[in-house]
Parts: structure tokens; sequence; C-alpha cells
């Protein structure tokens, strides 16, 4: 007998195991959680991060094809497969030529759980894999949660049974109209614990949270280890209330633990405290993968883990180490835009050229002029500035007018033509508008090398060092799952992970 023979025999319960259909898929993202915080902290790793290095696939050079790289665009591609280009979600909020709107804000809604106007997915334009499996006849039940409305409504997609996100108003779990009447009895019982409540008066890295809850302190808990704990209790529940992995249909369960986000924007991704939410979410990664295998079974649950983005470092700390960056100065490059345009078409064109400006696009006044000739002044005023990358307008993607290089595709990535701005904005490397703190949405790998990891049935384990990028991981589900890959996808299937 040949030793693969009996090698085949031995493992042959685990292959079996690894080769058997998933009833659940936990699908993960940390928001603003680069690449290098798996390498960094590597050893001091004991939850589900040390699971997937363990006994699952991970992409060591997974990175994002569009810019900018902001929450939204992360979070829609995720599960879509899909570029800005495709998906039109372009940022997180743009100008719809009338007004502001965001990428999942919807008049027609309204908030359950607390007061205001609701969000839905309707700005999305393709499917996602939860839309997938449900109309297939194969999925089960969708669920989306986090922190934020677009974190868990985009990835679970139009026909999700529900979309749950933190009111910092109330310190509820709220939801929208677009998925139901009224929330679910067990959202409300959830809720009526008041579970960000026993967070009052606790320290974390020298920080003590107000003693009495309200609208104030649950606004805090958002840059907390805790924002992310409630995201987890809230996750925790909804697999047992809602029974997902326990019917005869494959479920979907999407988790973006937002808190990492907020940390990093204030301290930045060398700070101590960045470093301790990275340990912290790594044990709640790993609480919520047993909690998954608890319902559906061990050998049952199909987890995949990325981020929607990395993050710069904070100017002045690059520049204590002898590093390029800073901090660009927004308002001086609006104000040279509306004094360039002046110049240029005359001062008795009454009223701003500049209706709206954010996330890289300007947004510039329709009708006073010829619109090619506008957007060319502005760029080019633009680009006499310092630290200034690239600038691209509008004319210029519409007639295919580009760099051929990595750079110009992520741009061309990026743009919508229904939807996007007059003119596009990147700055050097390490360069960012923030005023306080740091930021991302850059088309370089600080800002686009993430994780992308798999583990569960059908998955081969191992460090696979090719590149791919985050749109290959729809499809690959899609494959996995024997469903539709979802409309917009561009990406691959990573068939070197699959076991055959």
């Amino acid at each position: 007998m040949r030793n693969w023979i009996l090698t085949l025999c031995i493992t042959l319960p685990l292959c079996a195991q690894n080769n058997a259909a998933p009833k659940l898929v936990v699908a993960i993202v940390i928001d603003q959680f680069r690449y290098d915080y798996l390498t960094r902290f590597h050893s001091e790793y004991t939850g589900g991060f040390k699971r997937f290095f363990e006994h699952g696939a991970v992409f060591t050079n997974a990175r994002f094809d569009h810019v900018p790289t902001v929450t939204a665009i992360g979070h829609s591609t995720f599960l879509s497969g899909a570029t800005p280009a495709l998906s039109g979600i372009i940022g997180n909020e743009w100008w719809d030529g009338k007004k502001r709107v965001t990428s999942v804000s919807d008049e027609e809604t309204k908030l359950l759980g607390s007061t205001g106007e609701g969000s839905s997915p309707n700005r999305m334009l393709q499917s996602t894999l939860g839309d997938e499996m449900k109309m297939s006849g194969k999925g089960g039940k969708v669920v989306g949660v986090s922190i934020k409305d677009r974190a868990a409504i985009l990835p679970s997609g139009h026909m999700a049974d529900g979309a749950y996100w933190f009111d910092g108003k109330t310190g509820n779990f709220v939801s929208s109209t677009y998925y139901f009447d009224a929330l679910p009895e067990w959202v409300t019982q959830f809720n009526t614990s008041h579970p960000a409540d026993k967070y009052a008066g606790k320290q974390w890295m020298g920080n003590t949270m107000a003693s009495t809850p309200d609208a104030k302190f649950y606004a805090a808990l958002d840059a907390t280890p805790w924002g992310n704990e409630l995201i987890l209790q809230f996750a925790e529940k909804a697999i047992v209330a809602e029974k997902l992995g326990a019917g005869s249909k494959v479920d979907l369960l999407t988790v973006s633990f937002s808190s990492n986000d907020y940390v990093g924007h204030a301290l930045g991704p060398d700070s101590e405290e960045a470093h301790d939410m990275a340990l912290r979410v790594d044990k709640l990664v790993g609480e919520l993968i047993r909690a998954a295998e608890a319902q559906a079974g061990v050998g049952r649950v199909l987890v995949v883990l990325t981020a929607d983005h990395g993050v710069s470092p904070v100017p002045e700390v690059n520049q204590k180490r002898k590093m390029p960056g800073g901090r660009f100065d927004e308002k001086n490059e609006l104000d040279t835009v509306e004094k360039a345009l002046t110049a240029h078409f005359g001062a008795s064109l009454a009223g701003k050229w500049i209706v709206y400006s954010g996330e890289g696009s300007l947004f510039l006044a329709q009708g006073k002029v010829d619109m090619a000739e506008e957007e060319r002044v502005a760029a080019d005023a633009i680009r006499a500035l310092p630290h200034v990358f690239r600038v691209f307008t509008r004319t210029q993607l519409m007639h295919g007018q580009i760099s051929p290089d990595s750079i110009g595709a992520r741009i061309r990535n990026g743009f919508n033509q229904a939807r996007s701005g007059n003119v596009m904005v990147m700055l050097d490397p390490y360069w960012i508008v923030s005023r306080s703190g740091t930021t991302h949405g850059a088309p370089f790998d600080y800002d686009t090398h993430v994780p992308v990891l798999f583990m569960g049935p059908q998955v081969r384990a191992g460090r696979y060092n090719a590149n791919v990028i985050v749109n290959d991981i729809a499809p690959t589900l899609a494959t996995m799952l024997d469903v539709e890959t979802p409309s917009g996808s561009v990406g691959r299937v990573l068939d070197e992970m699959l076991l055959k």
C-alpha cells in the first residue's frame, strides 16, 4: 500500500468534515485593519486569528483595487465582488446633484428602535452573495450586524432578513422599515436589557467612561473596545434567536467590528490603543466562531475575514522617524480652486463653483460654463499645489484618458459615470487632509493591503503569497456554495485554496 493511501485512510474523517457542505457562512469585516497588524502582533494572538493561522487559508498579499479606500466601498466590495464603477457605492457619501447623500440613506424608510430617517441598500446597484443565495433557493436567512449602518447593510445585501446597527442616541440596536414594520421581539428584548449601560464608569487605557448612561455616553462607546463587545453580544443573540445554521438551507451572518476604526482615526496605527484593540478583536472573532459552531456544528461553519481599508500613520509620528508625510490644507485647496475658476471665467458668474467636496472628490456647479473647461481649470489649479500626487477629471475618465498603471486602474475602478464627481484628487504618500489623528482613502499599500482569511469546509489551509484582490472573495464563496456569482463581480475564484 502506498504512503498516500495510508495517509488518506488516517485523515479520512477530517477530510470528510472539510468537504462537508457548510450550514452557516460567517463573513467578518474588521473596520480599519491593516494587513501588517497580523504580522506585527502575530505572537500575541490567542483567539480567532490563531485559528486562521493554524487551520485556515491566509492570503498575505490581498488588496483593494479601487480608490477611495473608505468604509462604504470596502463593505460593498466584500460580498459583491464589484468595484464602485459597477456597484454605484462611490464613497461614504456624495452629492447627488441636489443634496448630500450617504451610501445607505433612504428617505422612504424610518428607523426602528430610535427616531429619524432609516437606511437601506437601495443605492447599491449590484447583487451580493446573500442575494444570490436567496435567489438560488439554497439560501436561508441573511443577517447583518455592526455599529455603522453602512457596515451592516451593504455586505448583507438587498434581500437580507435584517440588518442591525448601534444607535448612539439611545444605546439600542436599531434597524429600518426597509426590512420589516417592527423590530423582531428578540431585538426588543435585547435592547430592554440595556447591555451598553454596564460599561458606565469602565476604564480603558487611562480613560474612564461617564458614570451615567446618556446620549453622550452611548456615542463615546464607538471608540472603545466595548463597542466591539456589543457587536459580538448582539451577533451571538442573532445566531440563537434566528437559528442560524440550524435549518435545511445555508444561512449567512455578516459582522463588522467597527470600533477599531474609531480608535485608529483618533490615535493612529502605531498607538498602544490600536495594538490593544487588535488583541481584543482577535478574542472576539474567536468567540464569534465558537458561537457559530455551537449552533451549526463544528466543521459546518465557513468563515471569511477581511478589512474594509487600512490607515495612514499619524503624520507627526512619521516625521519623528524621518518618514515623509504631513497634513494637507484642504481649505486652501478649495479656496485655490474657487479663485482660479473666478479668474478664468469672470466674477460676473454668481455663486460658489464647488457645491460639495469629500473623500478626494470635488463636485462642481453645473450649467455655468463648459464643464470640461471648468474641470480642466480646477484640476490645473490643484496640480500646482504642493504634495498633490495626481488629479483626474470626469472628462478624462469618460474618454479613457488615464495613466495605464495600477494607480490609474484604481481610479478607473472607483469612478461611476452616474455618481462620481468632477475632479478626483490624490495626495502624495502619507499626506492626509485630517487636521488631527489620521485617516485613510489613498491608493497606496498602507490603505489597500488588508487581510483575506478563510477557514472551514472546502478550505485548503495554508499560506498563499500570490497577489489577490478583495473582489475575489465573493466569486470564491459563490463557487463554494454552488450559487450564481454576484452580478457585478470582477474577481476570480481562489481555486488554489479549494479542496478538490
